[in-house]
Parts: structure tokens; sequence; C-alpha cells
């Protein structure tokens, strides 16, 4: 039984320039829309096609880049979707977006979610996608298209029951985590 894990491809959204904390909330929901704007490479297709279990997170730049990868899935979950960066509501200082991105998922590592889902709440749903993986590979290899930090929660979760990594998943789009079931 395998589980991978594959992040999906670049999102078709700008990341630069100095904006406010009220803005960068904008710059978070149009990111949320965005669709791929780049081809998979040989390497994540010859992986995915390895599937024969797709799910995904409904979120559009998850949902393009199965089409991309020419698969469609089996189920299309909120479970498997990424945690959303806890937002501020200030025009008071601007910072660049990938600094304020930083910082905010800094702070939400800390504890501060403001209006958005807590850590804990984000692995105890980690918890239960890594469940609803594992139910599924009992019917063959399962592809999670899915997002950088919930796919590194749950990574976590797999570790913690015994699934060992044949590789480990970084933060580059269209990186793969790949978790074989424990023999014992």
């Amino acid at each position: 039984m395998t589980i991978i894990l594959m992040r999906h491809g670049k999102p078709d959204h700008q990341t630069g320039g100095r904006c406010s904390a009220q803005a960068l909330a904008d710059w978070c929901e149009a990111y949320d829309l965005a669709l791929v704007s780049d081809a998979p490479p040989e390497r994540s297709i010859n992986i995915a096609r390895q599937a024969s279990v797709v799910v995904c997170s409904p979120l559009p730049r998850a949902r393009s880049s199965l089409t991309q990868l020419g698969l469609h899935p089996q189920e299309i979950d909120d479970l498997f979707s990424e945690v959303a960066i806890p937002l501020l509501r200030s025009d008071r200082v601007q910072l660049p977006t990938t600094l304020w991105l930083a910082l905010l998922r800094l702070l939400w590592l800390c504890g501060y979610a403001g209006e958005s889902e807590s850590v804990l709440h984000a692995r105890n749903r980690a918890s239960l996608a890594a469940d609803k993986l594992i139910a599924f590979s009992r019917h063959g290899t399962v592809l999670l298209l899915g997002h950088g930090i919930m796919n590194k929660l749950i990574a976590r979760e797999l570790r913690k029951r015994g699934w060992q990594a044949e590789k480990h998943a970084s933060s580059r789009h269209w990186s793969s985590a790949i978790y074989h079931r424990p023999f014992i």
C-alpha cells in the first residue's frame, strides 16, 4: 500500500509588491481562485500515473493540477484543503507580500489564528485526512493532489502511524512525498 502526497503546480497569481494586511486578504482570496500556470515535470507525471485512487482538494489550483496531469479525482474533499493564512485587519503597515505570508504563517504556528483555522484544528483535520487516505490505500496506490502545509501535516500523521517515507516532500510546486504502509 502506497500513499503519494503531491503539491499543486505553480498558481497563476503574482506575489510581488508591498501591501497592507487588508490588501493581503484580497490577495489570498484571489490566490485561492487561481489555476496553475505551469505544466508538471515528467517525474511528477510518472509518479502520479502510479495511482489507482486519486483524491484532491477542492481549491482550483489543486483541481487544475490534476487536469494538467490528465487525471480525474475519485473524490474531492475539503478535508484536504490548504490551511488558510490568518489575516489581520489593518491598513497601517505595508510589507512585501512574501514577508506578510511568512510572518503570518509563523504567527499561526505560534498559536495566532485570528478568524482562520487553528493549528490544533488543522492537525486534527490532517489526522482525519490520513485516516481517509489509509482507507483508500486498501484499494491500491493513492494520490492526493493537495497543498504544502496540509500535505506536511498529513505526512506527519502517516509517520505517527508507522508509514515509511520513500521520498519526503519539499515546498516546491509539483513536489511529492511517497509513503508505504508499515509491514508489521
